[in-house]
């Protein structure tokens, strides 16, 4: 009984991916090594595929799911390797290897490093970073094997993230290059760059045999440095726009700014010239501007006055006055100089 069992498992198989890991992307059928047994039937499963490879050249790809018993199905490649098989044992090995032929969906996305292009508008460098989700299938069985998969037994999902990481961020930069975004159009434009890039990794992922059939972003982030530089032309948008609220020349608020820097530089020689001079310069135009005697330039006023238009523009990026309140105190504080 032993020995007809033993003829009998020699003699016949089944050939089929059970029960494969959810990670799995493509797998080699390994039950029996790589010997392939008389009257073998192969099942290939939904969403699955199933590629044979003979002396290291891919011979055949399964696409569909089937079941085909191979002592009798009439398959050129096939046919080719039994002449070379004695008994369906033979040095000359066939590789049988299955794969994922659903799409794999919802995998996410994050730029490793920080992007960096120029702003358009502002001319200064931004440093940008995205992350989103994509989806993709294996489209061209044979390329993937020949350009990925190699000698390798397995290839996982997490083994494509890796790739998809590292080849991510060139075409990415290009296309921000090239687009003609501020930084403020970012967000609102987050689909047409989604668009844009899916295109070229579809180009660039096509040579390995995959298929990029959903590409999003889904967020975006700054660099410590381009946050630093928002902040200040959203400081000078939000000053410039009370200025004009209270009919105040927005570049006298420059210059008192100006003024009251040079004027607390009161240590060093060289520096306290400057300083000291700066400020009387500034205090005998703002008093020609007030129609007041150049003598008469009020540097210690006007420091006051600087201290209190900091003040005023903390409450206001606080929320704690309303721009109306700001522009008409700021221009208190200006008649009274």
């Amino acid at each position: 009984m032993a020995m007809f069992n033993a003829l009998k498992r020699q003699f016949r198989s089944v050939i089929e991916w059970q029960n494969p890991s959810p990670d799995a992307l493509f797998e080699q059928w390994t039950e029996n090594g790589d010997e392939i047994k008389n009257a073998s039937t192969l099942i290939v499963g939904p969403g699955q595929g199933c590629i044979f490879v003979y002396e290291g050249k891919v011979q055949a790809v399964i696409q569909e799911q089937c079941s085909i018993n191979l002592d009798t199905a009439n398959i050129p490649f096939w046919t080719t390797i039994t002449k070379f098989m004695q008994f369906f044992e033979s040095e000359h090995k066939v590789g049988i290897y299955f794969f994922k032929a659903s799409q794999v969906l919802d995998q996410k996305w994050g730029t490793t490093s920080v992007i960096k292009y120029e702003d358009p508008k502002y001319q200064f460098p931004v440093g940008l970073k995205l992350f989103g989700n994509y989806s993709y299938r294996i489209a061209e069985p044979k390329d993937f094997f020949v350009n990925i998969v190699g000698s390798h037994n397995n290839f996982s999902i997490d083994d494509f993230r890796a790739i998809m990481s590292t080849r991510i961020l060139h075409p990415l930069a290009d296309f921000l290059a090239t687009s003609r975004f501020s930084y403020a159009d970012i967000d609102a434009n987050r689909e047409e760059i989604a668009l844009g890039l899916k295109v070229k990794l579809s180009i660039a992922f096509q040579k390995l045999g995959f298929d990029i059939t959903d590409f999003r972003i889904e967020g975006t982030d700054f660099d410590e440095d381009t946050l630093k530089r928002i902040n200040r032309i959203a400081d000078l948008s939000a000053e410039n726009q009370a200025a004009k609220a209270a009919g105040i020349d927005y570049a006298k608020l420059q210059h008192l700014e100006a003024m009251r820097e040079a004027a607390r530089n009161e240590s060093g020689g060289a520096g306290m010239g400057l300083g000291l001079g700066a400020g009387i310069g500034f205090g005998q135009h703002m008093a020609e501007t007030m129609n007041a005697p150049a003598t008469q330039a009020p540097i210690r006023p006007a420091n006051e006055a600087l201290d209190t238009l900091k003040k005023l523009k903390d409450l206001f990026a606080a929320e704690l006055i309303t721009a109306e309140e700001y522009a008409a105190k700021k221009q208190d504080v200006l008649d009274k100089l």
